[in-house]
C-alpha cells in the first residue's frame, strides 16, 4: 500500500472561515466517500500553534502506484486541488507501508 500525506499552508492574509477555504475543505472532506481507490482517507484542521506547523493535512491510503495516479488524476480531486491552489502552498510525501 501507499500513504498519500498532503500539508496545506495557508497564504498570509488567508483565515479558515475564508469562504474559498470553507469550500476547498469541504471538496477534500467529501473525496473519501467519492474515489473508489481511497482506502483510507482523514483531513482535518492541525491543532498545534507551533510556528513550524502546517495548517491543514489530509491522511490516505491507496493499493498501489497505478491507485495513486487514477486518484490524482481523478476529476473531483482535480477539483479540490484548483480551489486550493488559489489560497494555499502544500507539500507531500508518497511512501509505501
Amino acid at each position: 500500500m501507499i500513504r498519500h500525506l498532503v500539508l496545506f499552508k495557508l497564504n498570509d492574509g488567508v483565515e479558515r472561515d475564508d469562504p474559498r477555504v470553507v469550500e476547498g475543505v469541504e471538496a477534500f472532506r467529501s473525496l473519501g466517500g467519492r474515489i473508489e481507490e481511497l482506502r483510507f482517507w482523514e483531513c482535518a484542521w492541525n491543532i498545534s500553534d507551533r510556528p513550524i506547523a502546517y495548517d491543514f493535512a489530509i491522511n490516505s491510503a491507496v493499493d498501489d502506484a497505478d491507485a495513486l495516479k487514477r486518484y490524482l488524476d481523478h476529476p473531483a480531486h482535480q477539483a479540490g486541488v484548483a480551489l486550493w491552489r488559489e489560497f494555499a502552498t502544500w507539500v507531500i510525501a508518497d511512501y509505501e507501508f
